[in-house]
């Protein structure tokens, strides 16, 4: 048994004793050793046995995001059956099952690297990407060292939230054929182009990109988009909404007051459906550091605040919405507090990084009361979605 430990915080050791009051030690082990090491001392680790494990950290983060991002796919299945008739739950969800699953071959053949393209930055690029889309890396022939699929699934989680986004805003209106057209549209070309233009090393808007003389399109910062809300939600929003003009208002949709007959058939799919997707929300803002090991506990700090900004403006739009509800329509609205918390969510998903909590509840205030407006907006214009989100 060990009675006394000492500390060398010079040489990062310590020292073990089974004598509690010699002098003497027993064993020596240090914790870090670099290329030689303290004499008569027992390495736990080197600077390189840290900076793989570190690297592995960072890959294991990064796919359990991506695994929660998919989740999202089960609360947008909830959400969008429960507030459409019953009749027409198998069609929503087979719109989901093949958003995932079309979007899954098309962004692996051509969307990823549309997207990112050989992943390179102007000085480096062999001069296939341009700064409007990519290009090489087709069905990622060039990820043969098994150190970059996490990359390719992180991404093509996102793909398939943008996706999906638009399958409530046509729900019972569109033929399945139809909307697999769209599916492999997006996927493979739209949303991929978003992609490339703000978060590759060569996109126009990029904070990461410059041009020859130093200079990027959008000067000191290029376009700031942590998470994807314009990235993701936006691209996925007004295709919805082009979609949904497009094939027009569901029989029974009044522009004013309440439609008869297109009621949601379950309130309870609802809830649980936005509870998913808020819980699914952390690995898209969490996990888009891309890393927790690296930065020697930055990254994963900036994790834990981006959590807590991303809670406190989903909160705060849910009860903007709420306290709208109560003192505009006289009553407790169930569905415009859930859409409430998505309309803090997607405000937020920008600068979730980089603003602090009381912003981060303002962001959230404003994202509710202007989630109540474009909705009383929309029905004005006779724009029928289903879901009002």
């Amino acid at each position: 048994s060990v009675s006394r430990v000492m500390t060398d915080y010079t040489h990062k050791c310590f020292y073990a004793s089974s004598s509690e009051g010699g002098v003497s030690f027993d064993s020596q082990i240090c914790g870090l050793i670099n290329s030689t090491a303290v004499s008569g001392a027992s390495a736990l680790a080197k600077n390189s046995d840290l900076s793989t494990l570190s690297g592995v950290t960072d890959i294991m983060w990064i796919l359990l995001c991506g695994i929660l991002v998919f989740w999202m796919q089960a609360g947008f299945a909830m959400l969008e059956a429960g507030s459409l008739r019953r009749k027409n739950t198998n069609n929503i969800l087979f719109k989901n099952l093949m958003d995932a699953s079309i979007g899954a071959v098309c962004f692996w053949l051509l969307g990823y690297s549309f997207a990112y393209g050989n992943g390179r930055n102007k000085a480096s690029n062999p001069g296939n990407d341009s700064t409007f889309i990519g290009s090489g890396n087709w069905a990622l022939q060039n990820f043969q060292n098994d150190t970059s699929y996490h990359n390719w699934f992180f991404q093509w989680t996102f793909a398939g939230a943008a996706a999906t986004i638009v399958s409530g805003c046509v729900a019972e209106r569109c033929r399945l054929e139809a909307y697999f057209v769209y599916t492999i549209a997006l996927t493979t070309f739209i949303y991929p182009v978003v992609v490339h233009w703000v978060w590759s090393p060569m996109g126009w808007l990029s904070a990461f990109y410059s041009d020859d003389d130093g200079e990027r399109y959008l000067k000191m910062n290029g376009m700031i988009d942590f998470a994807g809300s314009g990235v993701v939600h936006m691209t996925g929003g007004f295709a919805g909404l082009i979609g949904a003009i497009a094939v027009g208002p569901r029989t029974g949709f009044k522009s004013t007051g309440k439609s008869e007959g297109l009621e949601g058939s379950s309130d309870l799919m609802c809830a649980l459906g936005t509870a998913i997707l808020w819980m699914g929300w952390y690995g898209f803002n969490c996990g888009s550091t891309l890393g927790a090991g690296a930065g020697g506990g930055t990254y994963i700090n900036l994790a834990a605040k981006v959590a807590v900004t991303t809670t406190i403006a989903a909160a705060m739009g849910a009860i903007t919405c709420m306290v709208y509800s109560r003192t505009v329509q006289g009553h407790y609205n169930l569905s415009l507090s859930l859409n409430g918390v998505l309309a803090g969510l997607v405000s937020i998903t920008a600068p979730c990084s980089v603003t602090e909590p009381w912003a981060a509840m303002m962001i959230g205030l404003i994202g509710g009361l202007v989630y109540i407006g474009a909705s009383n907006l929309i029905k004005m214009l006779g724009i029928d979605d289903p879901l009002d989100a």
